[in-house]
């Protein structure tokens, strides 16, 4: 299954100023085999070292690394292989597992660049906040991977001509034929099952069964909640998968704006930041700020005021406990059911363009779902999870602000008419093609 952060690899392996690589993400979004297709594909040959629970590995490094030159020499007799630069991707994974081959990264930058170096590591910014080493800042590369977002999984279920109708569509604000925009929303409606994890993704395209989806999905969600005791202390860990479990609830509100009261009566701020902060750390919650309608918006954000949500919509639906043929179907579901699912998806899409997510409320008068950056200001983006996409909120927004023009996403085709661009459903990941959006950064 292809990733578009393939292209960013590529673009890394490529650079004159390439440093060691570090790349972060979620459990089980896919870091590992991305990185082996990738050095398979565009190297000659994969070192591949695995280092959580290999004690034998870990002592190459334990009397510390002054000689990049003679630590390859060490790990090409470990791994019976020999390792040459540019054409042996050398891949750490699991780095985490053993804080002075994260600092070894220093002497490849400092003493080796001519070595490809990346790592991986499922539980890597919490050990660099809470494991007593840091990151070798201004000595590695990094980049951000999160699960397979809508375009991605299309793609890897057979439907990659439909996404070129999808984005001429955007691209032109020209609806498209009744037939392709309903296949389109059928394919939304099972991503919102599916979700974009790996495992859950090739399990559906291999066997169709959205049981075993979810099976896929609740065995993530366990280890999720293994980790969360692995790396805190009991206590922490207690409070951590309180306020996960309560993160359907959050969404379930006709307001979204995360409350500490829904965690457990008299919850309080104090004791739950720190929970919240594991969350975003591991990658498996997004946190959207609120923020002015003017840019820069994280200059005008605040961050008292926040949503969070689940970094896979597959994952709130299991979750949840949604019956999957009521999401398929679009029937037998509640409005705010419905409307979580919609904007916990277009969060993920936001996010995964590389951008940071950004909401707006007006004195608890309206709200908008969403707030992206544009080349001239800020552009507010509602999200719908039907055709009715009537709203005073986004005309509160428009009247205070004259953004150069809105976003509505919904069920309904593409178009443009009154200052508004009407993006379907199944198009949000489109909008990490307007201008004013982040690649995903490395260096």
């Amino acid at each position: 299954m292809e990733r578009l952060i393939e292209k960013d690899l590529s673009r890394w392996r490529e650079s004159p100023d390439r440093k060691p690589l570090v790349l972060f993400g979620a459990r089980q979004v896919g870091k590992s085999h991305t990185l082996t297709e990738f050095g398979a594909r565009e190297y000659g040959d994969v070192a591949y070292f695995f280092f959580e629970n290999n004690p034998r590995l870990q002592s190459l490094f334990d009397r510390g690394v002054e000689d990049a030159h003679s630590l390859v020499e060490d790990l090409s007799a470990y791994s019976g292989r020999a390792i040459s630069p540019g054409s042996t991707l050398i891949i750490f994974d699991e780095i985490q597992a053993c804080g002075a081959a994260l600092s070894s990264l220093k002497r490849f930058c400092e003493d080796a660049p001519e070595y490809h170096v990346a790592c991986a590591g499922s539980a890597l910014g919490l050990a660099l906040e809470r494991g007593g080493f840091s990151f070798p800042v201004g000595k590695a590369d990094a980049m951000h991977m999160r699960p397979m977002s809508f375009e991605e999984s299309l793609s890897a279920l057979g439907n990659a001509p439909l996404l070129d109708a999808i984005r001429d569509g955007f691209e032109s604000d020209s609806p498209l034929p009744p037939a392709l925009h309903s296949k389109a929303m059928e394919a939304y409606r099972r991503y919102l099952v599916v979700g974009g994890m790996p495992e859950a993704v090739k399990t559906y395209a291999e066997r169709g069964d959205l049981m075993l989806v979810k099976a896929k999905q609740m065995s993530i969600l366990d280890a999720y909640a293994t980790d969360m005791g692995k790396h805190s202390t009991p206590q922490e860990a207690n409070r951590t998968r309180a306020a996960y479990n309560s993160l359907p609830f959050q969404l379930a509100k006709e307001n979204r704006r995360f409350q500490y009261n829904l965690i457990k009566s008299g919850a309080r701020a104090k004791e739950y930041e720190g929970s919240l902060e594991w969350l975003k750390t591991a990658g498996i919650a997004l946190e959207c700020r609120k923020t002015q309608g003017k840019a820069p918006l994280s200059f005008y954000s605040d961050p008292l005021s926040y949503k969070v949500y689940m970094s896979d919509v597959g994952l709130l639906a299991a979750k949840g406990d949604f019956i999957p043929s009521s999401i398929i179907s679009d029937a037998g579901m509640g409005g705010e059911a419905r409307g979580a699912l919609a904007e916990n998806y277009v969060a993920q899409e936001i996010a995964a363009g590389g951008r940071d997510l950004y909401y707006w409320e007006s004195e608890g008068r309206a709200e908008v779902d969403f707030v992206i950056q544009g080349e001239r200001g800020a552009i507010p983006v509602e999200v719908k999870a039907a055709e009715n996409t009537r709203s005073r909120s986004l005309g509160v927004f428009r009247d205070t602000y004259s953004p150069e023009y809105s976003i509505r996403v919904s069920g309904r085709n593409f178009g443009f008419e009154n200052g508004i661009k009407s993006v379907p459903l199944y198009a949000a990941w489109c909008l990490r093609l307007l201008p004013g959006a982040r690649r995903p950064a490395w260096g």
